[in-house]
């Protein structure tokens, strides 16, 4: 086996397969990667029995095979090399790495033990550009579950009906539901599946947002397709909650909020609601302001008002603050955004709309 790269493109490709790297591991076949070397093509792989990653790259083949080598150590190499060409060539059981004037020679790996690429037959899928998911996968997955004794929350739930692609996610306190329209070519199939949280943002993460992903599904596999990079990752089995049944159909008061302003004036005020993370919204419908205020245990006081703009009743109502940080991160790049109350002791459901439209639910807090 022999063959050169440019330093660049390898250390993309390593960079790009590095997730699928098992982290800790009783078996070095899983903490290494599979190279191989095909006419003009170079193919790394790399898994950890629950997700598998491949990349492929071009490059000069003199001579065709596969190797398996540690996939970190190869990488902090290539990262040290110069800009130019990397030639690499198996002897026996080892590889010899050059670049200029620099030489390595690393063990290798029986590539006959490295775990076969999933196969994969789509049962329906759906492309978008990447940019638009990461967003949308960005607003979301913060919000799932990390308790383990319930796996069907630890995932990102996407569903693809109607031209419209949504991704849900909740931890019993907070529910996360952010949608979007996708052309009907793009589009094979209504399907549901729930993603784990961390390789939904894992998969995203490798395509640089850039250009298109296709998502597809099978019955134990979802599955990421952009430009060269495959993504297989396990899908989460069981029954997503019933959402919706938390989202009332009407209700009664709507205040208007500036993100900008309402989000510095809930920065001020969370200085005194560390330890006591409630914060207490009063709406003032006449006036049309909301007032927030937090008492920390030691009795200190912060309070400021916000201009609004309120239809319906007044009221007081409280809210974990670092909840709803999650939901003014998620749409810092909003001018606006809508609270709706069904009542002062019912969850508060924050939405904004756009070519993303996004909605929060938070449960209150007793004041």
């Amino acid at each position: 086996m022999r063959f050169t790269v440019s330093q660049p493109a390898l250390s993309e490709a390593l960079a790009t397969v590095m997730k699928g790297v098992a982290s800790a591991s009783t078996l070095p076949i899983l903490s290494g990667v599979l190279i191989r070397a095909t006419d003009g093509v170079l193919e790394f792989q790399t898994s950890n029995y629950t997700i598998s990653i491949r990349h492929r790259i071009a490059a000069r083949v003199e001579e065709e095979g596969e190797m398996v080598v540690p996939c970190k150590m190869l990488s902090n190499i290539t990262k040290t090399l110069p800009d130019a060409p990397v030639s690499f060539e198996v002897a026996e059981r080892q590889v010899s790495i050059t670049c200029e004037k620099s030489s390595f020679r690393l063990n290798t790996l029986d590539a006959g033990d490295f775990p076969e690429f999933p196969a994969f037959a789509l049962e329906s899928s759906v492309e978008l550009p990447a940019n638009i998911l990461t967003e949308m996968v960005g607003r979301v997955w913060r919000v799932t579950s990390t308790d383990k004794n319930r796996p069907v929350l630890n995932g990102v739930y996407m569903t693809v009906e109607n031209n419209t692609v949504r991704l849900v996610a909740t931890d019993s306190y907070r529910l996360a539901v952010c949608d979007t329209q996708v052309e009907t070519s793009s589009l094979e199939g209504s399907f549901e599946l729930n993603v784990p949280a961390e390789a939904f943002n894992d998969a995203l993460s490798i395509t640089g947002g850039q250009g298109m992903i296709m998502i597809g599904s099978t019955d134990t596999q979802v599955v990421f397709v952009a430009g060269n990079t495959t993504y297989v990752s396990r899908r989460i089995e069981g029954v997503y909650p019933n959402y919706k049944a938390l989202l009332p159909a009407s209700c009664a008061t709507k205040v208007k909020i500036d993100v900008e302003a309402f989000s510095a004036a809930l920065k001020r005020v969370a200085v005194i609601a560390q330890a006591n993370s409630a914060v207490k919204f009063e709406i003032d419908a006449e006036a049309g302001l909301m007032g927030l205020s937090a008492i920390s245990n030691d009795q200190d006081l912060a309070s400021e008002t916000v201009d609004v703009e309120v239809e319906g009743a007044s009221g007081v109502i409280a809210f974990n603050y670092h909840y709803i940080f999650g939901c003014l991160n998620a749409i810092s790049r909003e001018k606006e955004i809508t609270l709706e109350l069904q009542s002062y002791s019912q969850a508060g459901i924050f939405k904004s709309y756009d070519k993303i439209n996004y909605l929060y639910l938070v449960m209150p807090v007793r004041i």
